[in-house]
């Protein structure tokens, strides 16, 4: 059920196989950075010289032969532009009384436009919401009678440049219906945190998702509204856009190691391209309260990932100024929690992370701990092992030196 072509969410209520502890053992091998090791970032808020700001935020990552171009708006339903190119010198171009127009194609360029190696999107288009108080199955689909869907096309967001921190690289752009009769949001938002990083590494919360610095890390929270159901689930429709005709294949990367997001041993991702060119990834795993942890995590579901025409979803202006009206989406929908265990009706709050990127997705290795464990546990027989070879060669050594009294 959760997958994007066939994802699974692996959680531990039964150990990893012995096949497979054995299998990651022998492929186990340290992390390399395929692309930049470390990038000079900046972050900026580019204002609309004819009115109030837009919400557009540029991330600029720089490295010694690159740059990544990360563009943030809420313009339309929040979405993102990624863009690679193979110099240092690249730069973003807004045209703004063409971004805004009905037809905003070539408002929004990166420069010069031949250095452009590899671009994509992904376009955040609605938060759903279910009623699963009657479902007894957790593979349900859809999980529950679903209620009307929040259009975030159709929300109010707040001036992002209140939420710029240079000193995390981060801003959030938080938000609420303009039109909520049933004033479902009179004391909650949505929010979307974003952040950048300028070398690896792995944030302080749950669940520490592994970065580089070719990635920039989306916290998604929902928190205060109020939900239509006694236990509501909720969950997101997401678009994808890139430059092929193809959608993005789905993959698992799978470890025997949870110390960074507890029972969770696995990894989803999307690639763009048959080498990875660029990467979506989470853990299928969701948190009902704000610090994280086992006792707060919820199940997270991927719908099939699948082609959708573009008449069928919001537009977003960035993602028409750079790519067309002719660009390839493809959509899938990510479920939070079950209709058993903790859910956001614990204390009306839910977050799930997620990185995106270009090249090859991190790959996690083993912890300090799952690596002190493993020599405790293969050191002791070892010794075992040595001592009974030290006993065998001292009594043999004995009985050689035994000399007869006659």
């Amino acid at each position: 059920m959760c997958g994007c072509g066939g994802l699974r969410w692996g959680w531990g209520h039964s150990a990893p196989s012995p096949m497979l502890l054995l299998s990651l053992l022998l492929s186990s091998a340290p992390f390399g950075l395929l692309g930049e090791e470390t990038r000079q970032v900046s972050l900026e808020v580019i204002p609309d010289q004819s009115g109030p700001t837009g919400n557009l935020l540029h991330i600029r990552a720089v490295g010694a032969n690159s740059t990544l171009h990360y563009v943030w708006s809420s313009l339309g339903p929040p979405a993102v532009l990624l863009v690679a190119t193979n110099t240092p010198n690249s730069v973003l171009s807004v045209n703004w009384s063409l971004l805004l127009s009905p037809e905003p194609n070539g408002g929004l360029m990166v420069l010069p436009r031949d250095s452009v190696q590899f671009s994509s999107g992904l376009i955040f288009t609605r938060l759903l919401e279910f009623d699963s108080t009657n479902v007894s199955d957790a593979a349900a689909e859809p999980p529950g009678r679903p209620y009307p869907p929040y259009l975030l096309a159709e929300f109010s967001w707040n001036n992002i440049t209140d939420t710029l921190d240079l000193a995390t690289l981060s801003a959030t752009f938080q938000g609420h219906p303009t039109w909520d009769p049933t004033k479902a949001f009179a004391n909650g938002s949505l929010a979307f945190r974003v952040q950048a990083f300028s070398r690896s590494g792995r944030p302080a919360r749950p669940p520490r998702l592994l970065h580089t610095a070719d990635s920039c890390q989306l916290e998604v929270s929902l928190a205060g509204a109020s939900s239509r159901g006694n236990r509501s689930l909720f969950g997101l429709e997401v678009a994808t856009v890139g430059q092929g005709l193809d959608c993005p294949s789905a993959r698992e990367q799978h470890s025997i190691d949870d110390e960074y997001a507890p029972a969770v041993f696995q990894l989803d991702q999307l690639l763009w391209g048959p080498v990875p060119s660029g990467f979506v990834q989470w853990r299928p795993v969701a948190f009902s309260q704000k610090q994280g942890g086992r006792d707060s995590s919820l199940p997270c579901q991927a719908s099939p990932l699948h082609p959708t025409l573009a008449y069928s979803l919001p537009k977003s202006p960035i993602i028409r100024a750079f790519f067309g009206s002719q660009s390839n989406l493809c959509a899938f929908n990510l479920t939070f929690g079950a209709s058993t265990g903790p859910g956001y009706w614990d204390q009306n709050y839910l977050s799930w992370s997620m990185l995106l990127g270009v090249g090859a997705p991190p790959v996690d290795t083993l912890s300090p701990l799952i690596l002190g464990i493993m020599a405790a546990a293969l050191g002791a027989p070892g010794l075992m092992l040595l001592g009974g070879a030290l006993v065998l060669l001292l009594h043999h050594k004995r009985s050689s030196e035994y000399q007869s009294i006659n």
